[in-house]
């Protein structure tokens, strides 16, 4: 029954999602606004904007204008109730849950919005890393995958130090921009989270992902090792594995 409530309320907040990573890069209201179709402009009635129902009962395509209605939408309700349900399997329903919750619906809109816009924006990574800090300030939270306040510190100003030496050495020697501060500021965000112990595990998992989803596009010359790649969902991916890989450690 748990997991069908779980599965459900994934579903509302991965809507939700769609709402901020389309708005958030526009600088637009996620609140105040009902949503609508970015085609016709046309508003969005109940019944078309039920999660993942609506779009398969509407063939993808919006009621007004006819247009396709992006695979976006459906992938990121899908991923939102999966997170919601495998958090529950682990921990059921505790403080650890509802932090791991919040921090997968930041996770998801920062993934996507970065994937399809380049940028990481400072409205998701300052409220994260000031949770995760806050957080560790409770000694009666799950010790074995949240820091103490002295690590998660420590933790959030290496992750944000190792990036900015990268960032700054590149710029240096290359004369051009490489990574955002964004990625630094996501990997200072997880420090705060799960301590400085965690930012080796995540840097190294995150890199080998990146190479291995990148070298097919370099072998076949569709991009070459100047192209714009976007690091904040290899390091999202990273971090997903490593809070997956603790219960069982």
């Amino acid at each position: 029954m748990f997991f069908i409530i779980f599965f459900v309320l994934g579903c509302i907040w991965g809507s939700f999602s769609n709402v901020c990573i389309h708005r958030i890069p526009a600088d637009k209201s996620v609140i105040f606004t009902r949503s609508f179709c970015p085609y016709c402009q046309k508003t969005i009635k109940w019944f078309d904007n039920i999660p993942l129902i609506s779009f398969l009962l509407l063939k993808r395509k919006c009621r007004d204008c006819n247009n396709k209605i992006s695979i976006q939408y459906f992938i990121v309700e899908l991923i939102s109730a999966i997170s919601f349900v495998i958090i529950y399997y682990f921990y059921g329903i505790s403080i650890t849950s509802l932090l791991l919750i919040i921090l997968s619906i930041f996770f998801i809109i920062i993934f996507f919005i970065d994937l399809k816009h380049f940028i990481i924006p400072n409205t998701l990574t300052f409220p994260l890393m000031f949770i995760g800090f806050i957080k560790s300030f409770d000694p009666n939270l799950n010790n074995f995958l949240f820091p103490n306040y002295i690590n998660s510190l420590i933790g959030g100003v290496i992750g944000y130090l190792i990036l900015w030496l990268i960032i700054f050495t590149y710029k240096k020697i290359r004369n051009k921009e490489g990574m955002g501060l964004g990625d630094a500021k996501l990997l200072s965000a997880i420090g705060f989270w799960f301590g400085w112990y965690s930012i080796p595990f995540v840097l190294f998992l995150s890199s080998i992902i990146a190479l291995g989803l990148s070298l097919p596009s370099l072998i076949n010359k569709s991009k070459n090792l100047s192209s714009q790649i976007p690091f904040g969902p290899y390091i999202i991916l990273g971090i997903t594995l490593y809070i997956l890989i603790r219960p069982v450690v």
